[in-house]
């Protein structure tokens, strides 16, 4: 995939997936996309997160 492509097809998933203007798309960092393309993977049961933690994970018990 030519980096053309994969800029057209960031674009399409930023403004039409993720309903975002096309300003907004090129200006939030290229993390960020991915990020929230990943995030609605997953809403969406295409992909499964790499890591399922509970809150009991993050914060030791006795805090």
């Amino acid at each position: 995939m030519s980096d053309e492509e994969l800029f057209t097809r960031l674009l399409y998933y930023g403004t039409v997936q993720l309903n975002r203007s096309e300003d907004e798309v090129w200006l939030m960092p290229i993390g960020y996309l991915l990020d929230l393309w990943e995030c609605h993977r997953q809403f969406l049961g295409l992909s499964k997160p790499k890591r399922m933690l509970t809150i009991d994970d993050v914060i030791p018990y006795g805090i």
